[in-house]
């Protein structure tokens, strides 16, 4: 199956020569207008998101992008080397199955098949759905019967389902590779809070058909969960990067620090606080098993401003020769 090549510099509009923390910036400019969690226009901005978490996903990993950068013009030769079943697809003894998600509320929510990745993220950089196949066999009136086959696929999910947790329907496409038909079922998928990146999900009886009376095998869906622009997972806790002002760190202050699904929080930062200081907001992190939550970080970045006036230039300056104050250095 003949895949498109995507172009993730241009996605996140930046050069092929962007560092990271460039291309970084892009990503959380452009998520923070698009992603699911946020955006007003939640059908047109998904299909857009998709786009730009799947760019971010390669060019944000260094392994991953140097992966990309060496495909270049080469990716179709290297797509007929190693040529797969379509993204998303198992083959099983009957035919392919395809999952993918549908209509959730009053909009779709499905990430563009399974994983919310594309094809040709998925035949270079992807996890390919997989499982082994059960078999059972017993006497029936055909003989023998064969237990079906467990499926397996990726399944996008947003922050905000991790924290509320959320229902999601699954429509199931099964091709018979012979005749070419293809016959539909739809099943709804509960989504637990306090999932966790590599989770599997499992749908019961809903993977390949058995066979002479044989159940079918499962569908499990593993987790993966979509880049957010403010907030990074890690472990049970969330990380957030809180930007001071040089003053706002040396005096000290109370900010205010955005925490998902649109309230707000307060930190105190200490007088003298240096740059990559954890201030710690508790319990207000992700859900775990137990009902106890994990804890929110925000990570002091000190910034400068860009640029001065002649008032400002001289406040500095004066600081300077007032201030003992030496910064350690390395040599």
């Amino acid at each position: 199956m003949a895949v498109e090549f995507k172009d993730y510099y241009a996605t996140l509009g930046v050069a092929r020569t962007a560092g990271a923390d460039e291309i970084k910036q892009a990503f959380r400019k452009l998520a923070r207008q698009y992603h699911p969690d946020v955006a007003r226009d939640k059908v047109n901005a998904e299909v857009k998101f998709k786009e730009i978490n799947e760019a971010y996903e390669v060019l944000g990993d260094p392994e991953k992008r140097r992966k990309y950068d060496e495909l270049g013009a080469n990716w179709q030769a290297y797509e007929q080397a190693g040529a797969t079943p379509p993204p998303g697809v198992r083959r099983g003894p009957r035919g392919y199955t395809r999952a993918w998600s549908g209509p959730e509320g009053e909009y779709e929510f499905h990430f563009g098949g399974t994983t919310g990745f594309s094809d040709f993220f998925e035949q270079f950089f992807g996890t390919r759905p997989g499982g082994g196949f059960g078999e059972a066999f017993g006497a029936d009136r055909t003989g023998f019967a064969r237990a079906g086959a467990d499926s397996e696929a990726d399944l996008l999910v947003t922050l905000d389902e991790v924290l509320h947790g959320g229902q999601r329907t699954i429509r199931l496409e099964r091709v018979d590779p012979h005749t070419g038909r293809s016959t539909t079922r739809t099943i709804r998928l509960r989504i637990p809070p306090g999932v966790r990146d590599g989770q599997r999900l499992r749908a019961a009886g809903h993977g390949d058909e058995g066979t002479g009376g044989a159940p079918a095998g499962d569908l499990y869906l593993r987790v993966r969960l979509a880049a957010h622009p403010d907030f990074q997972v890690q472990g049970d806790d969330l990380h957030y990067e809180l930007t001071l002002a040089p003053w706002e760190a040396a005096l000290g202050a109370g900010v205010s620090v955005p925490l998902p699904g649109g309230r707000h929080g307060r930190v105190t930062v200490p007088p003298g606080t240096d740059s990559g200081r954890r201030l710690r907001l508790r319990g207000l992190g992700l859900p775990r098993r137990d009902g106890s939550h994990g804890d929110f970080y925000a990570i002091v970045v000190i910034a400068t401003p860009d640029e001065l006036t002649a008032e400002q230039r001289a406040a500095w300056e004066k600081l300077a020769r007032i201030s003992d104050f030496q910064p350690r250095r390395t040599s």
